[in-house]
């Protein structure tokens, strides 16, 4: 078998500062990792970049993207639209030739596909990805390996450090035989040197980040390094979308440094794993997706009223129920401020991106230890799976080397006094007196011992609160950008934060008065945030999830109750996909020019 190459039209391109590449095919064909390949590659240049990913939530798979927005500056968003679309079918080509702005640039595999015009300046590109790949590795793995043939294409069309670029694929593929590696290689030099003719006319301008030491890696990667950072070495989970891969991340990385990680059976024991883990002196880690979390909403009241230090992760999705496993929300938000019976206070704190998480997984850990309490980290789906590339965190700084505290506690030691926040005495700890104090999830007194006294109640449930009325007094800042009073304020959380600066900088550049505030700390609140509100005619908070029977979103209708502002409004999208910054700035322009 032969391929002829196809002739293309030569188009004169400038060097680009940014391209967003959309990859659409099945998610058998391997485009996540040739999208993942490509966002790896900033990690080891000057680019910044950040991807977008669907996957199919059943096994059989089906089709599925991989958009990759790689940039020469700072890149905040996926991409509202891509310049550059790669479609491995008629279906994929089909659904998403819209996705490509006026003037793009479309390959498409002209073996499978027939191409449609259009009036809106497209530049149609046949590659025949099929058979070049077949003919390329002697059909010794028919169209295996065509994922490879396209990323040797967009190398040559990007003019990307081909070098660098093959050696992350080798990094992927050399643990296998050397066989596949040699047809990864036949692979991908095909795709590179096919003569599509505007090659020599696309490169990226020169990066921005030049001396740093960067890496790029998705959120739960840095997520499970930030909680190894912190200091957690025990825990428990089980898998579910999109959290198991932190939980495969600390099963094989725990026990490097003297701890563990147990696959529990289901939920209910994972969590409970993981408190009695905290019960004996240890920082504690258990996580899941939104289902999960309601079944250990339960065991995670026992560790409020225990006040046990537990690391809950929350990796969201779409819901209710089984809902879209592999598609991103934030409808947890209420769940994990006050998904238990009882007053059951814990804190809550929502990563902005992907190195984000790295630091909050380390202060949830501080916290967790000085507040002896339960702390969710509320990630998801877009934060979990995306790649981002950034500075290497410093370990030397952020590591903390836990130790087990057994020292003889005196015969005044109580583990929950009214007075003080509670430190307990893990198994093994000499008692000056030889009383050993309990740990209970009943109603105690100070020495943790049970009681029903409704005095003794009311000041142990002042007590609990009492830590986040602390917290909230001590916490930053939140992440401030733009004006300081003006017109409108964004305020977000989780990652909503790159669409909603990139709407700041826009709407700015326009001449309005626009600021943007990013919380990280949802639970508690940080004190003072009504008096930043007041600066501001319109305060428009952007969620993913629905507004619900009274119009608001789930941190728009705490904000409300929390400031009694009546000029907090919502902005919410359900689809199962992030916000585009277009999205925002009309919803910010609308709300401006309303009465």
């Amino acid at each position: 078998m032969s391929s002829t190459p196809a002739p293309t039209k030569d188009v004169q391109c400038e060097s680009v500062r940014n391209a967003v590449i959309r990859l659409a095919g099945h998610s058998q064909d391997g485009i996540q990792s040739i999208g993942a390949f490509l966002a790896q590659l900033a990690g080891t240049t000057a680019q910044d970049v950040m991807t977008y990913m669907t996957i199919p939530s059943t096994i059989s798979g089906g089709p599925s993207i991989f958009q990759v927005h790689l940039g020469s500056g700072e890149v905040l968003h996926p991409g509202d639209e891509a310049d550059t679309l790669v479609a491995f079918y008629q279906d994929s080509y089909n659904n998403h030739l819209h996705s490509l702005k006026d003037g793009g640039i479309c390959f498409y595999d002209s073996d499978t596909v027939e191409e449609i015009k259009d009036e809106r300046g497209i530049i149609h590109i046949g590659v025949p990805f099929t058979s070049a790949t077949i003919e390329a590795l002697g059909g010794s793995a028919k169209d295996r390996g065509k994922n490879l043939f396209v990323l040797g294409v967009l190398c040559s069309v990007y003019k990307l450090d081909r070098d660098k670029l093959f050696d992350i694929v080798a990094r992927k593929f050399g643990r296998k035989s050397e066989d596949i590696l040699r047809n990864a290689q036949l692979a991908f030099d095909a795709g590179a040197a096919w003569p599509v003719h505007d090659v020599n006319h696309m490169p990226f301008a020169p990066g921005e980040n030049v001396g740093e030491k960067r890496l790029s890696t998705d959120g739960n990667t840095m997520l499970a390094l930030g909680l190894i950072a912190g200091g957690c070495r025990f825990g428990a989970g089980y898998p579910i979308t999109p959290w198991s891969t932190i939980m495969e991340m600390l099963r094989s990385e725990l026990p490097k440094y003297g701890g563990m990680f147990i696959q529990a059976e289901d939920e209910l024991a994972a969590v409970s794993i993981s408190i009695g883990a905290a019960y004996a002196g240890h920082l504690a880690i258990t996580g899941s997706s939104g289902p999960g979390l309601s079944l250990k909403s339960e065991a995670i009241g026992y560790a409020t009223m225990a006040e046990l230090p537990l690391i809950v992760v929350n990796i969201q999705r779409g819901g209710p129920s089984t809902g879209l496993p592999t598609s991103v929300e934030q409808s947890d938000l209420m769940q994990a401020i006050y998904g238990s019976h009882g007053d059951s206070p814990r804190v809550v704190l929502a990563p902005r991106d992907v190195e984000d998480c790295f630091y909050t997984a380390i202060e949830a850990c501080r916290i967790a230890r000085e507040y002896s309490t339960p702390v969710i980290i509320l990630s998801d789906q877009a934060i979990a799976t995306r790649i981002e590339a950034f500075e290497e965190p410093d370990l030397q700084k952020h590591w903390n080397e836990p130790t087990l505290d057994l020292n003889e506690r005196d015969a005044n030691f109580k583990p929950y006094p009214l007075d003080a926040i509670t430190k307990h005495s893990p198994p093994g700890s000499r008692s000056a007196e030889g009383k050993y104090p309990v740990v209970t999830g009943l109603e105690h007194d100070e020495w943790g011992h049970p009681s029903a006294n409704p005095k003794m109640h009311a000041e142990m449930t002042a007590k609990r609160r009492g830590k986040l009325v602390q917290l909230a007094n001590s916490l930053p800042a939140p992440d401030f950008y733009g004006d300081e009073q003006g017109e409108l304020l964004f305020v977000g959380w989780g990652s909503t934060y790159g669409p909603i600066k990139e709407a700041t900088d826009r709407l700015r550049a326009e001449g309005h008065r626009i600021g943007s505030l990013h919380l990280r700390h949802i639970h508690p609140l940080r004190n003072g945030l009504g008096d930043i509100f007041n600066h501001y005619t319109h305060i428009l908070v952007p969620e993913m999830n629905d507004e619900g029977p009274y119009g608001h979103g789930q941190l728009a209708t705490l904000l409300r109750a929390v400031t009694c502002n009546p000029a907090i409004q919502s902005v919410n999208k359900v689809e199962g996909i992030t916000f585009r910054v277009r999205e925002l700035i009309a919803a910010a322009e609308k709300l401006m020019t309303s009465k």
